[in-house]
């Protein structure tokens, strides 16, 4: 087997803010394995609040490869390289790489029965209510938003994206910006504005479930589980926590880090069995893959297999 791995580096159509950060283009990893005149792919971002970057998880598969040149098994990969986003990009790649080789489509390969999803839209980090409501305004198109906060006004934001979208379903990402007693402070008042579910509202180390080693105390703490391959480490790591997730009775969600169709393909796979879908990625960028994700009001209706899996 012959591995490359390369930085891209895609434009978003504007600045997107969340809270304490914000990004003008999304950067990270695609990583091609080839054996056989087959080739697979998969592309990763990384986990920023882990201070991953597209830099740091180059290094990390660069300096495995020839180990995984040498033709591991996924299994053999979960031991090798940490969660996060370089095992990402290397698992995603594989399973691409099986499906070229066996001539199966990764539906056949994992079982699941494809269909298709409607996934968020989301409205980035602005400093005042009436700036977001105009965002939400705006994306009239879409039923679901998913809205980006941080611990400044965050109910006043809430009722102004409500009055200007009652038709929309909301779902809140506070992106680890409040602490316990905002939460407590929040939540009551925003029982009238039928939010859908409220994301990472706490800051790491006080609350999340990064791959299925941390499922149980979430499990016991939270009815939902949000599921990011960057985070659990590729679609195999993915797949074991949604199952596990919901063999505990928690909700699932599959969310992104922000990159192209050939990020959000495997993401689409883990999307089949959850309850609420952000894989609105290209979306966000001013270009993406040929072949890709095909989006209509919200809906996502799946990818042409050349462009993975």
């Amino acid at each position: 087997m012959r591995m490359s791995v390369h930085l891209e580096e895609w434009e978003l159509i504007q600045p997107f803010r969340i809270s304490g950060f914000e990004w003008v283009n999304s950067r990270g990893i695609v990583v091609q394995l080839s054996e056989d005149g087959f080739l697979g792919r998969g592309e990763a971002q990384g986990v920023f609040y882990l201070d991953e970057t597209a830099e740091s998880i180059f290094e990390q598969v660069h300096a495995v490869a020839g180990e995984i040149e040498k033709g591991i098994t996924r299994k053999e990969l979960q031991e090798l390289l940490p969660a996060g986003g370089a095992r990402n990009a290397v698992d995603c790649a594989m399973w691409d790489l099986e499906c070229k080789k066996s001539g199966k489509t990764i539906w056949e390969l994992t079982g699941i029965d494809p269909g298709p999803v409607t996934t968020v839209f989301t409205i980035g980090l602005e400093s005042t209510p009436e700036a977001m409501a105009a965002k939400a305004a705006a994306a009239a198109n879409a039923p679901v938003l998913k809205i980006k906060l941080d611990g400044h006004q965050p109910y006043e934001k809430l009722a102004a994206i409500r009055a200007a979208r009652p038709d929309a379903a909301l779902v809140v990402d506070a992106n680890q910006g409040w602490d316990f007693e905002l939460l407590k402070e929040v939540i009551p008042k925003c029982v009238g504005l039928d939010l859908g579910m409220i994301e990472q509202p706490l800051p790491r180390g006080a609350e999340s479930c990064l791959d299925s080693s941390e499922l149980e105390t979430a499990a016991r703490r939270y009815n939902m589980i949000n599921i990011k391959l960057d985070k659990t480490g590729g679609l195999t790591e993915a797949l074991k926590l949604a199952h596990a997730a919901r063999s505990k009775g928690c909700k699932l969600m599959v969310g992104n880090m922000v990159g192209t169709s050939l990020s959000m393909a495997p993401s689409f796979v883990v999307a089949q069995l959850c309850d609420f879908v952000d894989i609105d990625g290209p979306l966000l960028l001013k270009y993406d893959h040929p072949n890709g994700l095909v989006y209509n009001r919200g809906e996502v209706k799946g990818f042409d297999p050349s462009l993975w899996g």
